[in-house]
């Protein structure tokens, strides 16, 4: 059967191959491929941006920031709207346009950079992930793509914050514009993913600063995960401004706020705990979200990807901002200032019923790296005691399939002295169990969104240097790592340049790692699958 499509960016890849009728994710084949002309249009204007710098002239901030949103509107569950799709198309073939008038020579431009909108079927044929037919080669350059399109989601964020990280943009477009380059080796894509990786860590370091410049450190926190009688608005997604500026504009109005999913880490910063109707927690992993956003009865707002396509008796409730997007939801656009008018969704709130309570008590959460390292003497003392034998880092993702029972069969069975260091939505597989402390230091530590593994690479890093060791690998820590989609890319990524070895990953191998790359990550750094709970027990542990 002909292919309709070809993707194979996350870990629901059909079949671990590739999904090539629609997406497992709900992407429509037509999506797929619009999506694959955003990419190929916007690596045409990284091209010629390239050349511009070449030629001693700055880019436009931006340009930059079209890019970077550019890239996020292709990562899993982000956008499936079309014709939004295609406005950005035609929004970066302008901006190419437009910048290749100012060049004096468009010889070294590649067919991207050249591209003029015509033929989009033909064009396709060239855009597509298959276009590729070396599968090495092709392995390599997705890699390196969906480390960017991982980057460019948190260099976003950076954006949204008003901040720009200069030497993050010229990477990742330098990168992007070079990518598909038929002279690159091998070799250089592998040095090139390595570089990905350390640019990986700039960015994870750029929007640590910039989200607790905003908002202050991380403090451990306890959050209600049950309801009030009020009107309320839902908030999913990881966008910490859009939260800012829900929450100003629902003061004293009577509508409450509950986070979803990977917006529950917002709870732990110090910012937003004087608003009194930040209500609490709703609910559970994106992928839930059809029972969960059916039960909340109030408005939606996805502020990033992690949208599952809405059902129809709740799809007249969602919302969409920034690089989301569904066909017949409600979009909300900033103004040129960045802004956002959420007078519309805070009217709907309050013409609905208070959300349904669906299940009670707290999370506690709040364990980035500065609220680690206070603990750091307390923590060191009950290594050296005994009392903590080992880390486990259990972050990433979480998802549908069934096999992801794994983590939390895996978390129960891990013995009483070890500690899980989390960070994305995996944590919703054991953050509700009853795992207990040590030495009053809880079992679970959870540093934040994915966005925050970063605080996990310095608490390695300062546990280190804590106990005086040259090798981060010579740690009591190992690495039980769950993947879904791209940003959980740039964190592998980011690990392997810290030196980070060992990294265990699933419940499948990404299936865009062809065997010769898998054996080379293999080889090089240790990186493997995982089996049974019993069987890595023995494997992590010892045991």
């Amino acid at each position: 059967m002909d292919h309709k499509m070809f993707c194979f960016q996350c870990q629901e890849a059909a079949g671990c191959t590739g999904c090539t009728q629609a997406g497992v994710c709900g992407k429509k084949p037509s999506t797929a491929k619009l999506q694959d002309l955003l990419l190929y249009a916007t690596r045409g204007l990284c091209q010629s941006l390239s050349l511009l710098r070449e030629q001693g002239k700055a880019a436009d901030p931006y340009i930059s920031s079209v890019i970077s949103e550019n890239l996020f509107v292709t990562i899993t569950n982000a956008n499936f709207d079309d014709d939004k799709i295609k406005d950005r198309i035609d929004k970066t073939l302008s901006l190419t346009k437009n910048i290749n008038s100012q060049l004096t020579d468009l010889s070294s431009l590649g067919q991207e950079a050249l591209w003029d909108g015509s033929d989009w079927e033909e064009t396709f044929l060239q855009a597509g992930v298959l276009s590729c037919p070396d599968p090495d080669v092709r392995s390599l350059r997705e890699l390196i793509t969906y480390g960017l399109k991982g980057m460019a989601a948190y260099n976003h964020h950076i954006n949204t914050l008003g901040k720009q990280c200069p030497q993050v943009d010229e990477f990742l477009q330098t990168a992007l514009a070079k990518v598909r380059d038929d002279a690159l080796t091998a070799d250089d894509l592998i040095r090139l993913t390595l570089d990905t990786g350390k640019y990986g860590v700039t960015v994870m370091a750029a929007l640590d600063e910039a989200n607790t410049e905003a908002y202050g450190q991380p403090e451990i926190t306890s959050v209600p995960i049950g309801v009030r009688n009020n009107p309320a608005i839902l908030i999913s997604g990881h966008d910490l401004r859009d939260l800012e500026l829900l929450l100003e504009q629902t003061k004293d109005t009577g509508v409450d706020v509950y986070t979803h999913s990977e917006m529950l880490p917002a709870h732990y910063y110090p910012a937003f705990k004087k608003y009194s109707h930040f209500a609490g927690n709703y609910g559970n992993a994106w992928w839930k979200q059809r029972e969960e956003f059916e039960s909340f009865n109030g408005p939606i707002l996805l502020t990033t990807n992690c949208l599952v396509p809405p059902k129809d008796s709740y799809k007249d409730r969602i919302y969409t901002t920034g690089a989301v997007g569904f066909p017949g939801c409600a979009h909300i656009e900033a103004d040129s200032l960045g802004r956002k008018d959420f007078s519309r969704i805070i009217a709907h709130a309050k013409s609905c019923p208070p959300p349904v309570q669906i299940e009670t008590g707290q999370i506690v959460g709040g364990f980035a790296h500065s609220q680690v390292m206070a603990l750091a003497d307390q923590i060191v003392e009950a290594v050296k005691s005994g009392a903590i034998k080992k880390f486990v880092v259990m972050a990433g993702c979480d998802g549908r399939s069934p096999a992801r029972g794994y983590y939390t069969d895996f978390a129960s069975s891990l013995p009483e002295d070890t500690v899980i260091l989390t960070a994305g939505c995996a944590k919703y597989r054991y953050n509700k169990l009853n795992l207990g402390h040590i030495n009053g230091i809880p079992r679970v530590l959870d540093a934040g969104q994915c966005n925050d593994s970063y605080s996990l690479a310095v608490i390695a890093l300062k546990l280190k240097e804590a106990f005086g060791l040259e090798d981060i690998n010579q740690l009591p820590i190992v690495y039980n790592i769950s993947w879904y989609e791209q940003k959980a890319v740039i964190v592998l990524l980011a690990l392997l340049h810290l030196g980070v070895k060992n990294i265990h990953l699933g419940p499948t191998l990404p299936a865009f790692l062809s065997p010769n790359v898998a054996n080379i990550l293999a080889e090089t750094f240790g990186i493997s699958g995982i089996t049974t709970v019993d069987q890595d027990m023995k494997t992590f542990l010892g045991q």
